[in-house]
């Protein structure tokens, strides 16, 4: 897979909500005052590698990290549990051992918690393909698997609940193909002139979308269902310049945004062959370590925007860390930062001088990245400032953009290097990746995303952007 990249990939973790409070009665396992819900999702890489390895470790009461997690959860207390990477097994004993062994055990003062209703479905990763999807000329091994995976149900997925899981209306779309979703960013390989074709035509009757699979799980709460929407998106790393990881997990991340949007959700299937999305006015949670930061990481611009821009979701309220840990570059770390992958590089030659960004390739986290046209109607990135780039080689940012100018990318449409009203229909699209936004009172905020917009479309507390130096 060439060089591994050194990337701070900032999972998108807590829950994003719709609108519509969601309330319930006080349930057994969170404790919640009356008329509150509380949902989590937890990577808790209870993941082995072996087949039935977790169930082994978790057939007694003394492996030290599901103790650990399991400590968590019960301070925590939550109403509503996803775990990502919770190994899958067909009879279900991880997910009962867990509670039994684990959950339903005191540790260090806290309270046992129990979860009477529970789910897990089959996950995509280490499910052979049959193709060589990585493209090194063999066929086999997990990076040829549907979803990267020593074996079947690796790095799977969990839901423990304190209200009934109405099991008959569950939704799931592990076998959705990638090629189905209308505007994909299909990757391409760099060494052809043919666009989107790292794949071959065989390959993309059969590749799958979800890395590990999308689910719907309604949760019946007294006098109403709330929807459970729960995925785990590859982490956009560990590939090439074709950027295959990238691309799906921007892709993996749209699905939600489509499938809670009645009027783009048509082309979405699920595993029983059924059409369509979310029912219209339906009550929904988007839980899941989606591997993407709109601010920071190496997912690609705007991913992460999909969801936290969209009208029918509520992102009012954003879990904080007290203390963020320092960033290796010296800059301030966001307190909503829940998570962080560093792989380290090995040594090679010497870095090559920086040259002249390309139309359509970047140098993100020391590598070549390509940068697609976005879907949903964002713009094209046609021009990376202050970015060097090449084609088959690791780079390095070259001088920063001036502090006089705008700083990130220029999409579509060339922008002036002076401030620019961004508010109001038929305003100029511009990017905004890095900006610091004056609010109307004057104060300003720290970052409000990356991204393109165009007028209405940017959000309230980003009513006018200014130049700032990149950070």
């Amino acid at each position: 897979m060439g060089a591994k990249r050194m990337a701070c990939a900032a999972a998108m973790a807590g829950v994003l909500a719709v609108g519509a409070g969601i309330t319930a009665a006080p349930a057994s396992a969170g404790g919640q005052r009356p008329g509150n819900l509380r949902v989590a999702t937890f990577n808790s890489s209870l993941n082995r590698g072996v087949a039935g390895g977790l169930v082994a470790d978790l057939s007694g009461r003394d492996d030290a990290q599901a103790g650990n997690v399991a400590e968590v959860i019960q301070r925590v207390r939550p109403d509503v549990l996803l775990i990502n990477e919770f190994d899958y097994d067909p009879a279900g004993r991880a997910l009962a051992l867990f509670q039994d062994n684990y959950l339903s055990v005191p540790r260090n003062g806290t309270r046992a918690i129990r979860y009477p209703y529970r789910y897990a479905a089959p996950s995509n990763t280490g499910v052979p393909s049959g193709h060589d999807l990585n493209n090194d000329g063999t066929v086999g091994g997990p990076d040829d698997a549907y979803g990267f995976g020593l074996f079947p149900g690796q790095y799977g997925m969990a839901v423990y609940s304190a209200y009934p899981i109405d099991l008959a209306r569950v939704r799931t779309f592990q076998t959705f193909r990638w090629r189905d979703m209308p505007g994909a960013l299909l990757p391409d390989d760099p060494a052809t002139p043919a666009p989107a074709d790292w794949y071959s035509r065989q390959e993309l009757a059969d590749v799958r979308l979800s890395s590990k699979s999308h689910w719907d799980v309604p949760i019946r709460l007294p006098g109403r269902t709330v929807h459970l929407l729960a995925s785990h998106p590859t982490p956009p790393v560990f590939d090439g310049p074709e950027d295959r990881n990238g691309r799906r997990n921007h892709d993996e991340i749209r699905f939600w945004a489509d499938y809670i949007s009645p009027w783009r959700a048509g082309y979405i299937y699920d595993d029983t062959g059924r059409r369509g999305g979310l029912r219209p006015g339906a009550a929904f949670v988007i839980a899941g370590d989606l591997n993407s930061d709109p601010y920071d990481g190496d997912s690609l611009p705007g991913a992460a925007l999909q969801l936290l821009d969209h009208p029918r979701v509520n992102d009012r309220v954003v879990p904080a860390a007290r203390a963020a840990p320092p960033r290796r570059d010296g800059r301030a770390a966001p307190t909503s930062t829940t998570a962080a992958i560093r792989v380290s590089t090995p040594p090679t030659s010497p870095t090559p001088a920086p040259a002249t960004c390309g139309s359509t390739t970047c140098c993100r986290a020391g590598a070549c990245r390509s940068v697609p046209p976005e879907s949903s109607g964002r713009c094209r990135v046609t021009r990376c400032s202050g970015w060097s780039a090449t084609t088959t080689r690791p780079c390095r940012a070259a001088s920063p953009p001036p502090t006089t100018g705008w700083s990130g990318s220029t999409c579509g449409a060339e922008v002036p290097p002076a401030p620019a009203s961004v508010t109001g229909a038929g305003a100029r699209q511009s990017c905004f990746q890095d900006f610091s936004v004056a609010r109307p009172s004057g104060r300003t905020s720290a970052r409000c995303g990356s991204g393109c917009r165009t007028g209405r479309g940017y959000r309230s507390r980003c009513r006018t952007a200014v130049p700032s130096a990149r950070r």
